[in-house]
This record gives C-alpha cells, sequence and structure tokens, in this order.
C-alpha cells in the first residue's frame, strides 16, 4: 500500500499543477501616467506557466516585455500602474496583495533578476554585504551559515573566485560580473518561480551557458518555473518550453518555443525569426567570403546588407594609417583585504595592438577578462600602469586641459549600462543636446535640430524628446546613448557593449547607422562586445582577450575561419541556438 501511495503521489500532484498553472495571467492591463496623460503599456495580456516548465516572452524593446514581469511581483515604476486583469500565482491574485503580503511572497517565493545590474547594487556597500543581506532578509540563513551561502551562490552564479571578490564594490567589477551578482540573489532562496529579465544580455557566451544550465538544474531538481525575458531567440528556443512573442503590449503569438521559432505565423513573428539567425550562428556560417562577399548569396543571409559587406571590402583594399596605437599596457588594482593587507589584481597584461584609421577593432572574451578595463584606459577614465596609449600621435596619458577636452571631443564612448549612463532628470532631449552644449556647438535652435535628426537616426520617434530615462526601456535607453555620442560627430567611437541591449530588429538598424556613419565619416570603432555575430558582420580585426591577455590576434576571417586557440573555438561553439533551424 505504502508503495502504491508513492507512485499515485507524485500523479495527482501533476493533476493538480494542470488544473491550476503557478502562474496564470488574465487579461492585464497596464498603464503609466505621464505629463501627457495616461498611456497604456500593456494591454490585454494573458499566459500561463506550469510548475517546473520555463516560459519566454520576446519581442522588441517597448514591446510590454520587461512591464508585464515587473507587473507581477508589483515593482513598476512609481508611474506605472496595474488597471485591470488577473496576475495568480499558485491560485492567488497578486494584484490584490497588501504591501506586507507581496513582500512575503518577493524574494522567498518568486526570485527576480532584473535588466540593469548597476542601478540595482548599493555603490555604497561590497558585494559579499549585498548578498548576504539578501540571504538573511529571505530567511534562508543567519551568521556563519549566511556567508558561507553567499559565497555558494555566487560561484553557482559563474563567479569562481567568490571568496577573494565579496570585500570588492560594484564598481570593480564588469558589467557581467555585476549580471552574475544579481542572478545569485536571485536564486539565492530556490524560489518557486524565478523571472529573469534580460538575465544575460551583459554576459559571454561561456558564461551564459553555465548560468542557464544552472537554471536548468534548478527547474529539474527543485521544481522552480522560470519566465525569461529576452530578445535572444537562439535562447529562447533552446531554453524554454514555452514561448510568447509580445509586440507593442499585447501577445501575437504564443505556444510552444520550437514550433513558434521554426514555423512563426503572425507577421511580425515572421519579421523578428527572419532576423535573428543573422546575428546568431548562420552569420558566422554564412558571411565567409573566399575573395569577395559580393559572391555571396545576400538573399541567404537575411540580414546582412549587401552594403554594409561591400564597404568592408573597401575597407580591407587599401592600408590605412593607424589613428590609435595601444602598446604594452598594464593596469593593477588594488583590492583591500582588511586592515592594511592588498592584494594586486592585474586586470590588462600587456595588451598591444593599432587601429586604423576608419576600421572597426573588436574585443572579445569572457566577462572580466579585461575588454570594459581597455575601454576605460583608452577613454582616460581609468590610469594606466605602464605602457602606453598613443591618439593621432599624442600619448593620451599626458593631455591635459584643453588639449584633453579636444581629446575627448574626438574620442567618444558608448557604455554598457544603459541605466546608469543617463541623468534620470535630464529629459530624453538635454541628454543628447548635453555635449553639444557642453562643447560650445551651434545655437539653442541648432542644436535641437540636432536632436531630432539624432533620434531618427537611431529609430526613436520624435515624441521621445520629451520623455525621462524611467519611461524607457533598457534597449531605448541604449539608442539613446548612442545618439549622445554620436552627437559631436567624433573621430572614435568605444562601444562598450553597445548593443547588447538592442533587440535584432534595431541592432539591425544601429549595426548599419553605425557601418554608414563609419563610411561617410571615416570613424574608427574600438567594439566591446561578447556578441561573435556582430563582431563577424562589422569587425575588420578581432582581438580575443582572456584573464587580461590578448590570446589571439588576427582579421575577422582569420579568427572565425581558423581559430587558433582552443578559448576562441570555445567561445563559437557555445553561441545560442547555433544549430536550431529558425523559419523565414
Amino acid at each position: 500500500m505504502i508503495g502504491n501511495q508513492a507512485m499515485t503521489s507524485p500523479q495527482s500532484s501533476s493533476d493538480r499543477a494542470a488544473a491550476a498553472p503557478l502562474l496564470e495571467i488574465k487579461n492585464l492591463e497596464v498603464g503609466f501616467k505621464t505629463q501627457r496623460g495616461f498611456i497604456p503599456a500593456v494591454e490585454g495580456v494573458s499566459m500561463r506557466l506550469e510548475a517546473g516548465q520555463t516560459l519566454a516572452i520576446v519581442g522588441e524593446s517597448g514591446s510590454g516585455k520587461s512591464t508585464t514581469a515587473q507587473a507581477i511581483i508589483d515593482l513598476l515604476p512609481g508611474a506605472g500602474k496595474v488597471t485591470g486583469g488577473q496576475i495568480l500565482f499558485e491560485g492567488r491574485d497578486l494584484t490584490t496583495l497588501a504591501p506586507k503580503e507581496m513582500q512575503a511572497v518577493r524574494g522567498n517565493l518568486i526570485g527576480y533578476v532584473p535588466q540593469d545590474p548597476m542601478s540595482n547594487l548599493n555603490p555604497v556597500w561590497n558585494i559579499g554585504f549585498q548578498v548576504e543581506e539578501a540571504i538573511r532578509a529571505n530567511g534562508v540563513a543567519k551568521g556563519k551559515a549566511a556567508r558561507a551561502r553567499t559565497i555558494e551562490v555566487l560561484q553557482q552564479a559563474g563567479l569562481a573566485d567568490a571568496e577573494v571578490r565579496l570585500k570588492q564594490y560594484p564598481h570593480q567589477f564588469s558589467g557581467g560580473m555585476r549580471q552574475r551578482v544579481l542572478i545569485g540573489i536571485g536564486l539565492s532562496s530556490r524560489p518557486k518561480l524565478l523571472i529573469a529579465d534580460e538575465p544575460t544580455s551583459a554576459l559571454d557566451v561561456t558564461v551564459q551557458r553555465k548560468i542557464l544550465d544552472h537554471i536548468e538544474t534548478l527547474t529539474r531538481d527543485y521544481g522552480t518555473s522560470v519566465l525569461f525575458i529576452t530578445h535572444d531567440l537562439g535562447l529562447a528556443v533552446e531554453r524554454a518550453d514555452q514561448l510568447v512573442v509580445m509586440y507593442k503590449g499585447k501577445v501575437v503569438e504564443s505556444g510552444r518555443s520550437v514550433d513558434i521559432l521554426a514555423n512563426p505565423l503572425h507577421p511580425y513573428t515572421q519579421k523578428l525569426v527572419a532576423a535573428a539567425p543573422n546575428l546568431a550562428s548562420r552569420r558566422i556560417q554564412s558571411a565567409r567570403r573566399p575573395e569577395s562577399t559580393r559572391k555571396l548569396d545576400i538573399a541567404s543571409i537575411g540580414s546582412v546588407d549587401d552594403r554594409m559587406m561591400a564597404k568592408a571590402d573597401a575597407r580591407d583594399s587599401g592600408p590605412s594609417e593607424n589613428l590609435v596605437t595601444v602598446d604594452d599596457i598594464t593596469k593593477i588594482y588594488r583590492i583591500r583585504r582588511g586592515g592594511f593587507k592588498t592584494d594586486e589584481l592585474k586586470a590588462v597584461d600587456g595588451v598591444s595592438f593599432t587601429m586604423p584609421r576608419g576600421t572597426t577593432t573588436a574585443i572579445v572574451g569572457e566577462s572580466g577578462s579585461g575588454k570594459s578595463t581597455v575601454a576605460k584606459l583608452m577613454l582616460q577614465l581609468e590610469t594606466i600602469t605602464s605602457g602606453s596609449i598613443r591618439f593621432d600621435g599624442q600619448d593620451v596619458a599626458k593631455l591635459k586641459g584643453a588639449d584633453l577636452l579636444k581629446f575627448r571631443r574626438r574620442v567618444q564612448p558608448v557604455f554598457q549600462d544603459p541605466y546608469g549612463s543617463l541623468d534620470p532628470v535630464y529629459s530624453v532631449g538635454n541628454t543628447i543636446s548635453e555635449p553639444l552644449r557642453a562643447h560650445g556647438i551651434g545655437d539653442k535652435k541648432s542644436r535641437s535640430a540636432r536632436v531630432y535628426e539624432l533620434l531618427e537616426q537611431v529609430a526613436l520617434p520624435a515624441s521621445t524628446v520629451n520623455r525621462y530615462p524611467n519611461e524607457l526601456s533598457g534597449g531605448q535607453r541604449q539608442r539613446i546613448a548612442i545618439a549622445r555620442a554620436l552627437a559631436l560627430k567624433p573621430d572614435v567611437l568605444v562601444l562598450d557593449e553597445a548593443v547588447s541591449a538592442l533587440d535584432v530588429l534595431v541592432q539591425g538598424q544601429v549595426l548599419e547607422l553605425l557601418t554608414d556613419l563609419q563610411a561617410e565619416l571615416e570613424l574608427t570603432y574600438l567594439f566591446i562586445t561578447h556578441d561573435l555575430a556582430v563582431v563577424r558582420l562589422i569587425a575588420d580585426t578581432v582581438c580575443v582577450m582572456q584573464s587580461g591577455k590578448i590570446v589571439e590576434r588576427a582579421t575577422t576571417d582569420e579568427v572565425f575561419d581558423n581559430p587558433r586557440e582552443e578559448y576562441t573555438r570555445t567561445l563559437l561553439e557555445a553561441i545560442p541556438g547555433a544549430h536550431f533551424e529558425f523559419g523565414r
């Protein structure tokens, strides 16, 4: 009898789960109060997620993906409000819970990994304290056990040297490392539901795979359900059982992820899917030119623009002078270990490369490999420990006063974090025009005209000019950051994961914009990224970094067609959705 009971219990539990899903959203309506009145952001959205399942919500920036996720755990921005529908979690309508009741659900039963790693970590507290605080607040552990659990969750989230890094602060971590901290916090209490809003957009493909494998293990071992918000269709098809496609606040298609992505029915889904493979593995396989890209069947490449490839051929046709020369640079950080003791962390170790005028140099590698530190050294946001960077013949470390200001006008950044790099009290118009005002360029009328021109270039409506960062999605904010960097028409753009927050459609538009601008203005780009598909399309030279060193440096074709290092081959093989046949 006991054996029979053991056999029938899981079945009855499964029946109950089928009757009452873990999460069910019915006709959800969400809107935001703005200066122009109440604007709906989510309209009549319905979806369900069973216990132990994984559901992915995809769509372009501003489609309502993140707003839907934030509504589930009552974390909408101050101006946001649920105006209709139900959010049923284990049968309880979360929209009716009092704040104290919601606090008991949030963290313990529903974990959340936000999209923005910097704004969700306190800059004045070290990493260990912040993770341990979440563990104690959720009642997972206390005292020494809480510290041990802190190290454990960070290691599970992909931070191998977690015990050493506990005393470091958020600004000492790369964007990907900060995201891993947030993932560790979200998983610390082993919740029944994990909401992950672009959880791996800041991570390189190898660490991404490790994180997603860990989330899959939780799903299997603890029955944890996962709700992914993502613009990466390769990730969606590999990791999600179910898929919901959102467009302009509405669900336009839903069902099994493999079915939808192999045979999309809605025109918007078809457009989204047609773009996706070309920013993942297919672009790597197809965009190879034995002698010239013009010999390729461009139609088979999808969103790859033959004009972009032709411009790449033109750049390859003749040598250019080196605008930037990086010579044996090293950056050492001193990490306090308590008392007067410090350890040395060599973030950049003897890095050298050149950047010919009018070309794109890409630096790829895992999070924490030193890519972003090289960018900061280039921009003179960090001091070089040894070595030199020469820009147009000048040693940038020696520039001061007016010369330094002129350098900053000619070399502009687009940072990885679209949240922390925008001032929340500045409107979009003021944000984009700020560099023009700071450098005394034009009058009010001409600056305003330039702002509208830039908004059009980065595919944002003119009405965005009066909005504020908290009213925009992550992808929209990143487009604002790109527009601001382009305002001064610089010689060099340092793009630190500049398109990682963008959906595939807008990403393609921005990459084409950058390519056009490069051809027209002879711009030089330093592209810091973990997205190898982007590198394959736009870079002339690739530097692969590992543990602060460049382990492989060659032309893009050489790196992708004949990678010498095992590390480079691992990066190429880890791209999500590499072997899935997306529908057309």
